[in-house]
């Protein structure tokens, strides 16, 4: 134990250079140590370690079996010290750490990922956990510690002074629907005209619902009744490949389904009104500080807005 104690990483770096270059005075002028303080230490070693650690030849100094233990193990240990600093270094320079963030759909799409993308191309090490999902689940993760921030709306049970808001911007609502519909080549489709049809749509309260009813409702027309009420992806997916059915989405959500790469069976209706989504945030909690690596990726989302 008094032996352990007494040990710095100094001293094992000095025994490993010793081992390696068999001469003191050498080891020494290696590690910018005038040799009668090297010759102390590698003394006080022996003297802690209760036998010698080399033998002094003519030719150069040779480990003994305790030295040969004793470098074995300064090498591992030099190695995991090392492997320390530089993973510190890591996590203070953002290069590293784990990052948990959630996101409502369009944001994921149109922010978010493309933010990822551009953090992971220059630090791979960093790991990103994302979570998608409804605002009021978000921040209440958020609140909760599971989430270091959110793109999401605020809801109306939660106090703005809690938390640290960053604006973002509205969202454009597309009308999905596969390219085969009656519609799908029509230009300045008008909304009475998409009552006859299924829609594909979130709950009464979601943003995008709320957003489609109030642009029937300015423009003094019933709202749609033949809706099914999803808001997974994959149902939405699948409804529209068999009907004619429409589904909302968020203008980026809907250039990724109607992409060649995802699907060319999908296209997006050409209607007269512009329907607009009330605006996410960033949201943090005001009252924990992000890691380096957490907000690298945040300084990144604020660079694409």
């Amino acid at each position: 134990m008094d032996l352990i104690h007494r040990i710095k990483p100094a001293h094992l770096r000095l025994v490993v250079r010793v081992a390696e270059t068999g001469k003191l005075q050498v080891a020494a002028e290696s590690l910018f140590l005038s040799q009668p303080a090297a010759s102390r230490t590698l003394a006080d070693l022996e003297s802690a370690a209760g036998a010698p650690l080399f033998e002094r030849h003519p030719k150069g100094m040779i480990p003994t079996p305790v030295g040969e233990a004793f470098i074995r193990h300064a090498r591992v240990v030099l190695s995991e010290l090392d492997s320390l600093g530089q993973e510190v270094r890591n996590l203070k320079d953002g290069q590293m750490g784990n990052v948990r963030v959630g996101s409502v759909t369009g944001p994921a799409v149109s922010s978010l990922v493309p933010a990822v993308q551009a953090v992971r191309k220059e630090a791979p090490d960093i790991e990103i956990s994302i979570e998608v999902g409804p605002s009021n689940q978000l921040v209440r993760a958020l609140d909760e510690g599971a989430l270091d921030f959110v793109l999401a709306r605020l809801p109306s049970e939660y106090d703005s002074r809690a938390l640290r808001v960053h604006p973002a911007r509205n969202e454009v609502v597309s009308l999905v629907v596969k390219d085969t519909h009656p519609l799908a080549s029509k230009k300045n489709v008008s909304l009475d005209e998409l009552l006859d049809y299924d829609w594909i749509i979130q709950e009464r309260g979601s943003p995008i619902r709320q957003s489609v009813e109030n642009a029937y409702y300015a423009a003094r027309i019933p709202t749609p009744t033949r809706v099914v009420h999803s808001s997974s992806l994959l149902v939405v997916l699948a409804m529209l490949a068999d009907s004619n059915s429409i589904s909302p989405q968020s203008r980026e959500v809907a250039e990724l389904l109607t992409s060649s790469q995802i699907s060319s069976r999908l296209t997006t209706l050409d209607i007269d009104t512009t329907i607009t989504v009330t605006p996410f945030f960033i949201i943090q909690d005001r009252t924990r500080q992000l890691s380096r690596a957490a907000d690298r990726l945040l300084q990144e989302i604020l660079l694409g807005l």
